[in-house]
């Protein structure tokens, strides 16, 4: 079963995520210090929950994750890009993406979809590299 992991930071500085989908027996919620410890958490939880239910005769479906992250979740979560030069590749001022990341302005839909084209460039481009 395909389900979407949503990750996304908190007013107090902590990362929680959910399941979109409903998942039979089990509510799968994350939290964390990070977006990697709040969605390990929900894996966790979903392994040691399929485990128990188990017992109990109740089968819980094998999940497929995809995980869809908010803007300060996802630089958290790929910390090694630098928010100034995916800004500059996407033709966004560096301050108002680190305003994004921090929750202190939001972006539009214009703005994302820059965003998205710019990390996609970046993937394409890492993907093609070798050593």
């Amino acid at each position: 079963m395909k389900v979407n992991i949503i990750v996304e930071q908190n007013k107090d500085g902590f990362y929680s995520c959910f399941v979109r989908e409903d998942v039979p027996y089990v509510g799968l919620i994350g939290y964390g210090a990070s977006s990697v410890e709040a969605i390990d958490s929900l894996i966790q939880f979903y392994n040691e929950s399929k485990s128990e239910l188990a017992k109990e005769g109740k089968i819980v479906p094998d999940l497929e994750f995809t995980i869809h992250y908010d803007m300060s979740s996802f630089f958290n979560r790929f910390d090694f890009l630098k928010i100034s030069k995916v800004a500059e590749l996407a033709g966004i001022n560096p301050s108002l993406l680190r305003k994004y990341t921090s929750g202190v302005a939001f972006a539009g839909p214009k703005q994302y979809e820059k965003l998205y084209t710019a990390i996609q460039k970046i993937a394409a481009e890492l993907a093609s590299a070798s050593f």
